[in-house]
């Protein structure tokens, strides 16, 4: 995602759930580089939005998922970004189905936390509401 793209982009991302825990992944490189946020990425062309998100969660952490629920939406700027793109982020709740993780060089780092016990983590905007969001629909 290292490209300047003269338009917005789409992409998706998951909060994933399994035994009440969140996974939360730390990324390798911009326009997020070492920040903790949900696994995720571009939307490609003729794709929906679901298959995107299985797809991309899938090559990023090689977990299987059951999407439950749109939670909102985030939006990166150029300008916050270092230039890299405008990014608009479609965020899902979801639940671990299979696997384990297995990241691949987009991410340095994965951890399953409880979503009340983030800690200090540097997390990408927005996160920490759309974690509350997200807990809250798939934990009661």
């Amino acid at each position: 995602m290292s490209e300047l793209r003269p338009r917005p982009q789409i992409a998706v991302s998951a909060a994933i759930f399994r035994d009440r825990k969140l996974l939360l992944v730390r990324r390798n490189r911009p326009p997020a580089n070492h920040y903790w946020t949900f696994p995720g990425g571009r939307v490609e062309y003729g794709e929906t939005l679901a298959e995107a998100l299985v797809r991309e969660v899938a090559e990023e952490t090689g977990l299987v998922i059951d999407i439950k629920d749109m939670l909102g939406w985030r939006e990166y700027l150029p300008a916050k970004n270092g230039g890299i793109g405008h990014f608009v982020i479609l965020p899902f709740a979801a639940h671990w189905v299979s696997g384990e993780i297995n990241l691949n060089d987009e991410l340095e780092d994965a951890r399953w936390l409880d979503p009340r016990a983030i800690g200090d983590l540097p997390l990408t905007d927005r996160l920490e509401e759309i974690i509350t969001v997200a807990a809250r629909l798939i934990n009661g």
